[in-house]
């Protein structure tokens, strides 16, 4: 069996493993051994196949952490209109406490409250972003 056969049989476990566990990164290692098997086909000795398997793959792998990263995160399907109905309405705070919470009144029944993203904690309108358990995460208005 040649080298090459090896790579693109490893490569293709890679492939299999990666369907079946859901881990994107295990493709980019694959993209690796793929770099490894063209090598060889092209007549690269084993330590080179090795080294650029490893290089490509590493390279893949962070290429793929660093855009991850840098890419907004979806919004929680908590904060969608769509999902919860209660998104957007309006409440009226009285005052907040000592902990950031506040008690409000929203249908029919006492809610506590928090802020979004620690704005400050003033007493007066505010709009519901998101339910967090049972929580009302609120913004100012």
């Amino acid at each position: 069996m040649t080298d090459a056969t090896v790579w693109w049989l490893l490569a293709g476990g890679l492939v299999a493993v990666e369907l079946m566990v859901g881990s994107f990164y295990l493709l980019m290692l694959a993209l690796g051994l793929t770099a490894a098997a063209l090598a060889a086909h092209a007549g690269m000795d084993t330590a080179g196949q090795y080294t650029l398997a490893a290089v490509v793959g590493s390279a893949a792998v962070v290429a793929l952490y660093w855009v991850k990263r840098r890419r907004p995160e979806d919004p929680s399907v908590r904060s969608l209109r769509s999902v919860n109905l209660d998104v957007g309405e309006t409440i009226q705070v009285d005052a907040w406490q000592a902990d950031g919470t506040a008690s409000v009144q929203y249908r029919g029944a006492q809610w506590t409250a928090v802020q979004a993203e620690q704005q400050n904690t003033q007493a007066g309108l505010h709009r519901i972003t998101e339910l967090k358990g049972n929580r009302l995460v609120l913004e100012k208005i």
